[in-house]
């Protein structure tokens, strides 16, 4: 289900672990206990609780975009707080809360919104 699916991808993504074969990361329960150190990579590493930190290198980039459906709300409410964080900042960026969840009218969305935006700003040598 997709609750799974993006709990592993977060795993995956928040706190690697080379030496944790065959999927490389660390999940947040072990034998049924909470794992503190893994808890605590997870949150060191949500957006909210780092954007600070990378104002400046923030500034630097050409494009910043983020979404969310608006009934995605736990996600929905990083972006809203998230870009305020970037307007008080003075980051450049554009922020959308559309209509739907995580994965609404996703073909159309990536046609619409996140290919044109690719195109305007990404830029090789």
């Amino acid at each position: 289900d997709f609750g799974t699916k993006a709990m592993l991808a977060s795993a995956a993504a928040w706190p690697p672990n080379p030496r944790n074969p065959p999927r490389f990361f660390d999940l947040p329960m072990k034998d049924g206990q909470i794992d503190a150190d893994v808890v605590a990579r997870w949150a060191a590493n949500a957006p909210l609780s780092m954007v600070t930190q990378y104002i400046p290198a923030l500034r630097r980039y050409e494009a910043i975009a983020v979404d969310a459906g608006d009934r995605d709300v736990g996600i929905a409410q990083t972006v809203r707080v998230l870009d305020g964080i970037l307007n008080d900042f003075g980051v450049a960026h554009h922020a959308e809360i559309y209509d739907g969840d995580h994965v609404s009218r996703i073909n159309e969305r990536l046609e619409s919104k996140l290919l044109p935006f690719f195109s305007a700003h990404l830029k090789f040598n």
